[in-house]
């Protein structure tokens, strides 16, 4: 009978660097813990910007074998609540590393950290913290003035709201208005927004509504990507159309009280003479319309001053110019022009008095009643 004896069989760990055995950490060799990108300490996500994306910059390690990575997510600082993890992750491209996570539950704070292994040696875990914001919640505003119908003193009223109540998902608000001469709001007349103020928040149409008339509003506020709903709708209305301001009359007529021999008084008295002359937001046509009454109506004041106004002529010889007019003292024809950016009807208009170059065309204008 013969005794058999069997030797046992056990794994033999590797001295060899790149061995993927090896025995314990290897002598000499750091890895740096890699730093973390994004989510930063204290971000705070809405609930669109899930999936959210782990990235960090890479390690430093000065041993031979590959590192990759391991990331993970918590509810709590000590990382015993994990809903996250995922190991072995290699190197990414341009230094940086990054992993897409599930999404997350709204409305609570994450605490995540990567580290950097390469089988025998390992970094430190570099963590943070970063939240997820609630559903957002977004109030319309209260509708504060004017309202009830009643008759606003401007064809240009101030409207007020009280600002929206929201929750932390909600960003910096601004405020949408709008106005309609029907409560159906498919004729709106005027709108716009407005940075949300302390408190209140207000909005005052460029241009003048028509006189007499009710009108409807309402507003709502948004941050770009949360939208309010509607407030209720107002209603307010329009003053009477009052008569111009006394003054010369279109055509020939009198220098009113803005005559003088000073050309920036002038044109400082006529504009402030005729307000509704100088309303944006209004048609081209109607625009010329009104540059071409202001500039009678500094001609005529100009005249009665002892200046020897007239129209003048475009290039010398063409049609009268809508926004200039002819000067002669002195000896000499000069080019005054009278309206600044007179044709972007976007903004209120501005006059002034300004000798510029061209060729002069003295056209005589008749001769004012000067009273």
């Amino acid at each position: 009978m013969f005794a058999v004896a069997f030797a046992g069989c056990e794994a033999q760990k590797s001295s060899t660097p790149l061995s993927p055995s090896v025995a314990g950490p290897i002598a000499g060799v750091s890895i740096t813990a890699p730093k973390l990108i994004e989510p930063a300490q204290g971000f705070k996500y809405k609930e669109s910007q899930q999936p959210i994306k782990l990235i960090i910059e890479n390690a430093i390690s000065n041993g031979v074998r590959p590192v990759s990575y391991m990331f993970e997510v918590a509810t709590d600082s000590n990382f015993t609540s994990k809903v996250y993890a995922r190991s072995g992750v290699p190197p990414g491209d341009g230094n940086r590393t990054s992993v897409q996570i599930d999404r997350l539950d709204l409305g609570r704070a994450y605490y995540w950290r990567a580290k950097a292994d390469d089988g025998a040696n390992e970094s430190a875990f570099s963590s943070s913290q970063f939240e997820v914001l609630p559903k957002p919640v977004l109030n319309a505003p209260a509708l504060v003035s004017p309202i009830n119908n009643e008759r606003v003193a401007s064809r240009r009223p101030t409207l007020t709201v009280n600002n929206s109540d929201r929750n932390a998902a909600v960003g910096a608000l601004s405020y949408e208005f709008q106005i309609a001469t029907d409560q159906a709001f498919t004729k709106v007349v005027a709108s716009g927004t407005s940075g949300e103020g302390s408190g209140q928040t207000t909005f005052a149409p460029g241009a003048d509504l028509g006189p007499d008339l009710i009108h409807y509003w309402r507003a709502r506020a948004g941050d770009g990507d949360t939208t309010g709903p509607w407030a209720g709708t107002q209603t307010f209305r329009t003053p009477v159309a009052t008569s111009p301001a006394p003054g010369p009359g279109p055509g020939p007529g009198n220098g009113g009280s803005c005559a003088s021999n000073n050309g920036d008084a002038i044109v400082r008295c006529v504009g402030a003479a005729y307000p509704d002359k100088m309303a944006a937001g209004v048609s081209l046509d109607q625009r010329i319309a009104n540059m071409e009454f202001l500039r009678d109506r500094i001609i005529e004041a100009g005249i009665c001053g002892g200046l020897d106004l007239a129209w003048n002529k475009k290039r010398g010889t063409g049609p009268h110019s809508t926004d200039a007019l002819a000067w002669r003292h002195n000896g000499i024809d000069d080019v005054v022009d009278l309206g600044s950016a007179y044709d972007d009807t976007s903004r209120t208009l501005g006059l002034q008095w300004a000798i510029v170059a061209g060729p002069p065309g003295y056209d005589p204008y008749p001769r004012p009643t000067c009273k």
